[in-house]
């Protein structure tokens, strides 16, 4: 038998006293309505509501109260999602005069990924924040205590101190898993510092894509390494980061990772708790910010992933803008060093990318032969481990070796490569 969708109601509110990014719009609305869409749910109805402030009992004001209500009851409707993010109180409000279950854009959101997320990681990210979510809006779910009232008064004697009790319980219990999973983090955290060393050590580079939720970075990913990661086009499809090898050149290969996608509004404790996955971004050698030009909002988007990257401590990494679905753009191109358009869909523009990725991880690399004597062991083992070794030839008088090498480690073979001369500065001539 098929689930029946839940059917919802959104609204939004744009307040004069709100900041530009947090008011409602019919841009916000509809990414809310996708959001509802990925969550299983069915849009029947949105409403935005203009006014200067918002109303601090029930966040909007009466009349649109009543008639969100109208809208539920004639629709049939089992849940009101917000656009904004609304306090404890207004949300136990709003359930109670609307008679179903309210959400704003934040709890949908942890909903999503909670479905979406399928590693340990994942899940401990999610479950944390869905419990720094939780821990605030506890007061409401006792209502059902008060409601035993007979005459609607206060509670009758006897049902006081359990529900107190039953609340400070949870609320105890509640900061206990925090904490706890908050351990549990910091595990995870050090495991992949452990991983992030050897890399290091391995010398091979990261390369992290990010991007707005739906860019299409999964897609790129599988068009560049031959993947079959599941890409489809929904929001927050990719919850968990994905890593695979690409070879960018003969002498380099790097590790490319799939990371979360990012959104306007994105609540605050959910960058918090998917910040060891995030924290990538900020380890890696090359950040590709995958923006979906076909999307008439991508500037804005492209705003979004910049303002986040900066408040993950990323923004000093190399950046490279990948314009995404061009074949579906009918406007001039942007161009300049640090952009490349694709069609990661049809593989279009794939090689320039990674020809441009080749020379932005280039530092330097020089193209070297060498002839070691056999007394040189241990620069052998160097090369092996710290550069590209393409050839080895062991020969009468040593082992020729041809290696595409760091400039650090240039230095330390300069001396066996067959009439080498050091380059004479202006000054020596």
């Amino acid at each position: 038998m098929e689930n029946k969708k839940e059917r919802a109601v959104l609204a939004g509110l744009a307040a004069a006293s709100m900041d530009e990014h947090e008011r409602s719009s019919e841009v916000s609305m509809e990414e809310l309505a996708a959001l509802v869409e990925t969550a299983g749910g069915e849009t029947v109805a949105m409403l935005i509501q203009n006014r200067p402030t918002p109303e601090p009992r029930s966040f909007l004001g009466d009349g649109k109260v009543r008639e969100m209500k109208e809208l539920i009851e004639a629709n049939e409707c089992d849940l009101a999602v917000f656009d904004n993010e609304l306090s404890p109180s207004q949300m136990r409000v709003l359930s109670e005069e609307l008679g179903v279950k309210v959400l704003d854009r934040s709890g949908l959101i942890l909903d999503i990924f909670a479905q979406r997320a399928r590693t340990r990681e994942g899940q401990l990210q999610v479950e944390l924040a869905q419990y720094k979510y939780l821990l605030p809006r506890l007061t409401g779910m006792w209502t059902h205590l008060v409601r035993q009232t007979a005459s609607g008064g206060s509670s009758p004697i006897g049902t006081r101190g359990p529900g107190e009790t039953q609340l400070e319980t949870d609320r105890r219990h509640i900061r206990r898993k925090i904490q706890k999973l908050e351990e549990e983090l910091a595990a995870v955290r050090k495991v992949r510092g452990t991983q992030r060393r050897r890399r290091e050590k391995n010398a091979m580079p990261v390369v992290a894509l990010v991007g707005y939720t739906n860019a299409g970075k999964s897609t790129l990913l599988n068009c560049l390494t031959g993947s079959d990661i599941p890409a489809n086009d929904r929001l927050f499809d990719t919850l968990d980061t994905t890593t695979r090898r690409l070879r960018v050149d003969e002498s380099t290969e790097v590790l490319l990772s799939d990371t979360v996608g990012f959104i306007r509004k994105l609540p605050t404790h959910l960058i918090e708790a998917f910040k060891a996955t995030l924290e990538e971004l900020s380890y890696a050698d090359v950040l590709l910010h995958v923006i979906d030009i076909s999307n008439p909002e991508w500037e804005e988007q492209a705003r979004v992933v910049e303002a986040l990257i900066r408040q993950l401590g990323a923004e000093q990494t190399p950046c490279l803008r990948v314009f995404n679905k061009c074949d579906a753009y009918f406007g001039i191109l942007p161009h300049g060093e640090d952009v490349v358009c694709i069609s990661a869909k049809s593989g279009e523009g794939a090689d320039a990318l990674v020809r441009r990725l080749s020379q932005m991880l280039d530092r330097g690399k020089r193209r070297v032969t060498l002839l070691l004597p056999y007394s040189a062991g241990g620069l052998l083992d160097a090369l092996n481990r710290e550069a590209a070794v393409l050839r080895t030839e062991y020969r009468d008088n040593g082992v020729e070796v041809e290696a595409v090498v760091q400039p650090e480690l240039f230095g330390r073979v300069k001396a066996y490569i067959p009439g080498y001369e050091e380059p004479r500065e202006d000054w020596e001539e």
